[in-house]
């Protein structure tokens, strides 16, 4: 039986049910693979999602689309970005602006996943890169933005790097979709960047990821083998060797001596 594209409906009766799986991608042949390996949903850039091959090639995949929001802007300007997203095949939107940003989405009908515990754009607040959630206080903070989120009308919410006995709590007692990054098997969707997944991530691993291969040896390899080929095609063109009588084009001798008869 054929794939069909989850709606937010399905995601909301999936909670408790069974863990989708989420990745990060940002490339077609990225989409492409999780389309074909199953993977639920994807985030995805705006541009990539905007792109004539997306749906070409994922057709399946519940995309949600995210930008830094101080990249897009004020609250009208969200509104416009999400609706253009949605025109171009967005399922949902990511959102870690204001609840008031999240509230006006909510009530244009705007399907929204918004962000607790280490929210990158906002790590000054809770000290650094480091993970959210590990003193009562703390845990309490993050159920009370994941209240908030409910109030402000959001469907679902990233949880990043928050311990996942907290994760696992707040997630039996949210109606929110409870996406997990780093933050354990307790909640409804394990989320991961494919730059991790496929070892192509030449910088920071996350302690919370896995690593299932490791492209970038093999792009290296790859590389080295480019400027290899490179090398012999300066080196032939400088000796003679090409072009050779099997990359040249060579006329018919009688049409060449009249050719050669009629200049000057």
């Amino acid at each position: 039986m054929a794939r069909k594209r989850l709606t937010v409906a399905d995601v909301r009766a999936l909670k408790g049910v069974r863990q989708l799986t989420m990745m990060r991608v940002e490339s077609i042949d990225e989409a492409a693979a999780a389309e074909i390996a199953g993977i639920d949903m994807v985030s995805v850039p705006p541009d990539l999602l905007a792109g004539p091959r997306f749906r070409e090639v994922a057709p399946t995949l519940f995309a949600v689309p995210g930008l830094n929001f101080m990249d897009v802007g004020t609250t009208d300007d969200f509104i416009r970005w999400a609706f253009e997203m949605l025109r171009r095949g967005a399922d949902a939107v990511y959102c870690s602006a204001s609840l008031r940003t999240v509230e006006a989405l909510a009530q244009e009908h705007v399907p929204v996943i918004g962000h607790v515990g280490l929210v990158p754009s906002r790590a000054t607040w809770t000290g650094g890169f480091r993970a959210v959630g590990k003193t009562a206080e703390s845990a309490a903070e993050i159920w009370r933005q994941v209240r908030a989120y409910e109030d402000a009308g959001a469907f679902g919410a990233e949880i990043e790097v928050v311990p996942a006995e907290v994760a696992a709590a707040i997630s039996r007692r949210t109606r929110l979709f409870m996406v997990s990054m780093g933050a354990g098997a307790g909640c409804d969707c394990q989320y991961l960047f494919a730059c991790d997944v496929l070892g192509t991530n030449r910088g920071h691993f996350p302690r919370h990821s896995r690593r299932y291969r490791n492209l970038a040896r093999m792009e290296d390899r790859m590389q080295k083998e480019r400027i290899a080929a490179f090398r012999e095609y300066v080196a032939d063109v400088a000796s003679g060797a090409f072009p050779s009588a099997a990359e040249t084009l060579s006329m018919d001798p009688k049409e060449l001596d009249l050719f050669l008869k009629s200049l000057p």
